[in-house]
């Protein structure tokens, strides 16, 4: 049975998507409304005690270093790539999120803030977490002590990253991490419609609206866009979580599939009666802060 706060969690995700994507019975919004939501997604999280924040410039994409005091090894990495439909979101927006994240696994986090559609459709998205990761190899830091990890568009980007860092030839990193991906572009899932009466942010319209910015006129099948399309082999592990309660559950469930029978190694979580990306309220949610610890022993197993 869900947690009291879940309940208060339900709430906000109602207030959230008003304000990101705004009535259904109400008229269209303009991205910058859009992006003015944000506010809102940081302040789902507590501020993690002990965390430093500092933004860097790796090599012309946007990040910001999250380190927890104490951490002894600085060549240990989670790599971030935020939600956000590919359209919202930014390094402000989940630095709660990923100090957490960083505290749990005990290593410096690297948050990149790629670049967003409609301004910067597909493929810049992929091509800046490419970067990012290249220059964390440029640092020194091997590849095997970099984990990559991402929320909604950001866990389907996490995975067009490691498809691309294979595809160029480049070392893959130790793992991966994805909270509720999204690989379907077109919305095909069963869930999509078995979820619909439950799930309080994700709809389809809403779905199809930040698909077509982000596309822009390409193919909804290209694996760097939509990995559900993509051939996994080769892939580090990945480690999966998902609410029950999400329209995008079958993104997360035929990812697990599909990769497994490729060979990799996958690991998948479903939470009960949890909504999309829950682990946003950790500090609030009992539930989000069980996950985050998953995440983080999961994270620091990966790299030992």
């Amino acid at each position: 049975m869900a947690s009291d706060q879940a309940e208060l969690q339900k709430g906000m995700m109602r207030q959230f998507k008003e304000a990101a994507l705004g009535r259904a019975d109400g008229p269209p919004i303009t991205v910058a409304q859009m992006r003015s939501s944000d506010a809102m997604m940081a302040g789902m999280a507590t501020e993690p005690t002990g965390v430093a924040y500092q933004e860097v410039d790796a090599n012309g994409v946007p990040a910001m270093w999250v380190t927890p005091n104490g951490t002894t090894d600085l060549n240990k990495v989670v790599m971030y790539l935020h939600g956000g439909g590919y359209v919202i979101g930014s390094i402000l927006s989940h630095a709660r999120l990923v100090g957490h994240i960083a505290k749990a696994a005990g290593v410096r986090g690297l948050n990149v803030d790629y670049r967003l559609a409609p301004e910067a459709p597909h493929p810049a998205a992929v091509t800046d977490a490419v970067t990012a990761y290249r220059w964390l190899l440029d640092q020194g830091i091997a590849a095997d002590k970099i984990v990559i990890a991402g929320d909604s568009a950001g866990g389907g980007l996490t995975i067009a990253a490691l498809l691309a860092i294979r595809d160029q030839g480049l070392a893959h990193p130790a793992a991966a991490v994805t909270l509720s991906p999204w690989i379907d572009l077109e919305g095909t899932g069963e869930s999509m419609t078995s979820r619909a009466h439950v799930d309080l942010l994700v709809d389809g319209p809403a779905l199809k609206v930040m698909a077509d910015m982000f596309l822009n006129g390409q193919s909804p099948h290209d694996p760097l866009a939509a990995p559900l399309h993509a051939d996994f082999t080769g892939l580090p592990p990945i480690y999966i979580q998902v609410g029950d309660e999400e329209t995008l559950l079958d993104d997360s469930s035929r990812l697990a599939e599909r990769a497994g029978a490729a060979g990799v190694d996958v690991r998948i979580d479903v939470f009960p009666e949890m909504q999309h990306v829950f682990q946003m309220s950790v500090g609030n949610l009992p539930e989000a802060d069980e996950a985050v610890a998953k995440i983080g022993d999961y994270i620091s197993q990966a790299l030992a």
